[in-house]
């Protein structure tokens, strides 16, 4: 029988070769798995991580070892482990968990493909700021950028712009909110497992988190007000971004999701050397921008900006941050214990931050090496600096950069 992988890399290549639907028919002649091309083609019906062959660990049964902190798993009436869409987060430590590998990361790539194949209205690629350098040293922003429209695409926007609008926003919040030496914000804009961790488990503290999106969230967004009919797809680390794209008070801002792992196996199938690829440059974001990728990126970003917006501001950021949910897990703990005296609290998902996240192509240390070098190569070192910034909010209707705290539309949301 076709294993799943094996159907997966069929259709992708054939989706690349715009003939999908030709091979589908082939496919119905031959011995597979329906549920595997029922997840393949229909990703949105499940959840981020999907089970692809029977539980059959000899180890543990039904007493199986696989945990999730937000009890996401279940057994159907086979006995086989199940995951409920409405509460997994994408953070695929069940995936890590399961010795007999028959849990695996969701796949977007063949509906996104057929989007950008068949759409009459612009699709955009969104890319994560942990983007740099993860397709080879070689690659840089324009290469990628010209691949993207290559494969269909009416072009490549760096979320991290997008990055340096919520540090504003996360900066005048904390200036806003934080007027005594006891007051405390935690960041809200970056990672959602982090937020998920906040909103299921340690609610108490949602007071204490500032309505604002992700940057995903807000890029897509704001291309879908300027262009109302385009598509957007989002690529980056992260399953749990996946998750976070169906939220339904966020899911009018991103239409797919891909890793990086997927799309690299599109530009593998369509042999494009990106390496090989003319120059397509439009640098936009500020070093702030650039290091939200890193463990600490936020809280640094935020700090630089409260100061550069109210540099006589006596009461400044001071951050505690943690990568990685147990480290996560005890930093909430000890804040609720009163043994942190930290005002801004960063934390995020994945050790090492989004270039530690599950579907990198490149080592976590190499991953952060390279963010800190494209962000000491912007041009500008906080968004209130950045022009692009700046205009940008003025096409989306922000007279000021204090406007930024009264939006309801675009980069707000309630927890």
């Amino acid at each position: 029988m076709t294993t799943f992988n094996e159907l997966y890399n069929r259709l992708v290549k054939a989706s690349v070769e715009n003939r999908q639907s030709e091979e589908l028919e082939n496919l119905h002649k031959e011995d597979f798995d329906p549920h595997h091309l029922d997840c393949l083609l229909y990703p949105k019906k499940y959840a981020p991580v999907i089970r692809i062959n029977d539980c059959d660990c000899p180890e543990y049964g039904q007493n199986c070892g696989v945990k999730c902190l937000f009890d996401a798993l279940y057994r159907n009436d086979k006995g086989n482990l199940e995951i409920d869409p409405s509460r997994c987060v994408g953070c695929s430590e069940c995936i890590d968990q399961c010795k007999m590998k028959n849990l695996t990361a969701s796949r977007d790539i063949l509906p996104a493909l057929a989007a950008v194949h068949a759409s009459k209205a612009p699709v955009y690629a969104m890319i994560a700021p942990a983007f740099i350098s993860q397709f080879s040293k070689e690659v840089t922003p324009g290469k990628l950028r010209t691949a993207f429209k290559m494969l269909g695409f009416a072009g490549m926007i760096e979320v991290a712009l997008f990055a340096d609008i919520l540090t504003l926003k996360e900066a005048l919040e904390f200036n806003k909110n934080i007027v005594k030496e006891s007051d405390f914000q935690l960041t809200s804009c970056c990672c959602p497992m982090w937020i998920s961790m906040i909103r299921k488990v340690y609610h108490e503290l949602l007071p204490h988190v500032p309505g604002a999106v992700s940057p995903m969230v807000a890029c897509g967004r704001a291309i879908k007000l300027l262009h109302p009919d385009a598509l957007t797809v989002f690529i980056g680390p992260c399953l749990a971004k996946k998750a976070e794209a169906r939220e339904s008070d966020v899911s009018d801002s991103t239409d797919y999701v891909l890793t990086f792992q997927e799309m690299k196996d599109v530009f593998d199938f369509a042999q494009i050397n990106l390496a090989d690829l003319p120059e397509d440059e439009r640098d936009h974001s500020s070093r702030a921008g650039r290091i939200y990728a890193r463990s600490g990126g936020v809280s640094e970003a935020v700090q630089s900006t409260s100061k550069r917006l109210s540099p006589e501001r006596k009461i400044t950021v001071r951050a505690c941050k943690a990568d990685g949910v147990p480290a996560c897990k005890a930093m909430i703990n000890d804040l609720l214990a009163g043994k942190i005296d930290a005002n801004f609290l960063e934390g995020m998902g994945c050790v090492g931050g989004c270039v530690g996240g599950p579907r990198i192509l490149i080592s976590r240390e190499e991953g952060r090496e390279n963010v800190n070098k494209y962000g000491e190569k912007a041009a500008y070192q906080t968004p209130i600096d950045n022009p692009y910034v700046i205009e940008l909010l003025n096409r989306l209707g922000f007279d000021t950069v204090e406007n930024l705290l009264e939006d309801n539309r675009i980069f707000t949301r309630k927890f």
